[in-house]
């Protein structure tokens, strides 16, 4: 009798089964993965927890409402145009050259009307602009 010595081949392993089980769980994960959304951010607007230093120049003071309406030093403008807001800061300025804007807007005032503020004070020069806030709580800090 012959026996024959049989040689062993080496033992596959087929990898296939695995990278697919690995892709699926893949496909899973990112389709039930939830996505922080940075866009919808709450902001709550204006408040400080310092007090403004008292300045000994005479300033300009612009107060927007919550409806975008604008005052110079206390007194209504007739229109919200960029124009007219140039010429309330101009006649403010009672012939001085440069003086401090202090904007003081509504939590809920729309942003472009301070925006269009600050461009018509810039327009003229005044490169000095400060925003007014309300002092926060202690318990807040």
């Amino acid at each position: 009798m012959k026996l024959r010595h049989s040689k062993k081949e080496a033992p596959e392993v087929n990898i296939t089964p695995l990278i697919d089980v690995v892709f699926l769980l893949l496909i899973f994960f990112m389709v039930s993965t939830t996505f922080q959304r940075e866009a919808e951010l709450s902001i709550e607007l204006p408040e400080a927890s310092s007090q403004a230093q008292p300045t000994e120049e005479q300033r300009i003071e612009v107060a927007i409402d919550a409806s975008g309406r604008y005052f110079v030093n206390g007194r209504p403008l007739i229109n919200r145009q960029p124009q007219t807001i140039r010429k309330a800061l101009q006649q403010a300025l009672e012939g001085r050259e440069r003086a401090p804007v202090v904007i003081s807007a509504d939590a809920n005032t729309p942003h472009q009307a301070v925006v269009t503020v600050m461009d018509a004070a810039r327009r003229l020069g005044l490169v000095r602009l400060t925003f007014a806030a309300r002092l926060g709580d202690k318990e807040s800090e």
